[in-house]
């Protein structure tokens, strides 16, 4: 029975301690709208929170007297050093040749014959085509026998001038009538060796555009397309801030996406002229073409090697940060002892050009200097940091 009364006992007591938080939780004290009951609880709860940090503190100060290491950031670093640097301005053309030209005649006419196909190779100079001369051949016979005739004359004339016989006037005439018969001749016979179309260099016929049998007119109607693929090349337009650099017999990648071939190449002209209208000049980059693949048009991308140097120094542009006067730092580590923990050291750097995500760094930056990598962006100059790849290379 005592034990009974016990356990009622303990329960009211429970049941009133629990009454009584409740009573003075802040919910209960905010309903009661008693500025004094307010006031009181919350200087309670100032005056805990005030004890809460006053541990906190002294467990901070604690962790750090046992842990010398643990609480520094930790980073990783590479170290910097020399190595050969080719920077390459990167372009887009279209693949071209001098050879490839679409025929025209001289003359109008009918065309008559056409000698050649689509596909047939031609040398220079071969007869493609004939136009009808309209009767100029007759013409050409008939001045010719005219032509005969004041030759004999003229002959003549000049034996009897040799032996001081006859007058000089006739001599003379039959010397201009020859003369004007001769030249009557020649104009007619280039008249007419205009109605031969023939091939301006050896190439491949790759159109007959027009049929035999058409009317066709000087310096309009095209006939047919000659294109050679020996002499291939690359027009580009290059940025004039690239004038000193981009010269003939720099090295060159071409790169043709839709045949996956890249050739390695050079300049073999470049402009001097600057065009006004976008500030560019002209450089042409010869193309072998042995295989005959490669053809008028094709799109190519470009790698200029503009700038080379033999020794450079270059880091990750992710590690370089800017301070307010715009120059440009890293952080770099000194005095790390064997467990890899350093001082961090800020070093202002001046830098170059840049090349995919790295750049080149022109001064202040030794070889063998390790520069911090991950974490670059959360470490101040004079900190304490742990190196956690100095243990993998030792390890390594």
């Amino acid at each position: 029975m005592k034990k009974l009364y016990t356990i009622v006992l303990v329960a009211m007591l429970l049941v009133s301690c629990g009454g009584e938080k409740k009573k003075n939780s802040v919910e209960n004290v905010l309903e009661s709208n008693n500025i004094e009951t307010i006031r009181k609880k919350r200087g309670e709860l100032v005056n805990e929170q005030q004890a809460i940090n006053e541990k906190i503190k002294l467990l901070d100060e604690k962790i750090k007297a046992i842990d010398t290491v643990k609480h520094v950031p930790l980073i990783t670093t590479f170290t910097a050093k020399t190595e050969k640097f080719e920077h390459v301005l990167e372009l887009q053309g279209n693949v071209t040749t001098k050879n490839l030209l679409t025929i025209t005649p001289e003359y109008n006419g009918i065309l008559t014959n056409v000698y050649v196909k689509e596909g047939q190779k031609v040398s220079k100079g071969q007869l493609l085509a004939k136009i009808d001369d309209g009767g100029l051949s007759q013409q050409v016979a008939q001045l010719q026998i005219q032509a005969d005739l004041a030759k004999t004359t003229y002959e003549r004339q000049k034996r009897l001038w040799d032996q001081n016989i006859g007058s000089e006037i006739q001599f003379l005439q039959a010397k201009s009538t020859y003369e004007s018969q001769q030249e009557a001749v020649s104009q007619l016979q280039q008249q007419i060796a205009k109605t031969a179309v023939r091939a301006p260099f050896s190439g491949t016929i790759d159109d007959v555009i027009t049929e035999q049998g058409s009317v066709v007119a000087a310096g309009q109607s095209p006939l047919m397309r000659i294109v050679n693929l020996d002499n291939m090349y690359i027009e580009v337009e290059v940025p004039e801030s690239y004038v000193s650099n981009v010269v003939k017999g720099k090295k060159v990648e071409v790169n043709i996406p839709v045949l996956g071939k890249t050739i390695d190449t050079q300049i073999r002209q470049a402009s001097d002229y600057i065009n006004p209208a976008n500030r560019t000049f002209k450089a042409e980059i010869e193309v072998p073409n042995k295989d005959k693949d490669i053809k008028p048009n094709l799109t190519a991308r470009l790698k200029i090697n503009d700038y080379t140097n033999e020794n450079a120094i270059l880091i990750p542009q992710s590690v370089i940060s800017e301070n307010a006067d715009g120059e440009q730092y890293v952080y770099i580590v000194t005095d790390k002892n064997v467990e890899g923990i350093g001082t961090v050291k800020r070093l202002i750097i001046e830098t170059g050009k840049t090349q995919g995500d790295v750049i080149e760094v022109l001064k202040n930056l030794e070889n063998g200097v390790e520069i911090v990598k991950e974490g670059a962006r959360s470490v101040k100059d004079g900190q304490s940091v742990e190196v956690i790849n100095y243990k993998e290379e030792n390890n390594g």
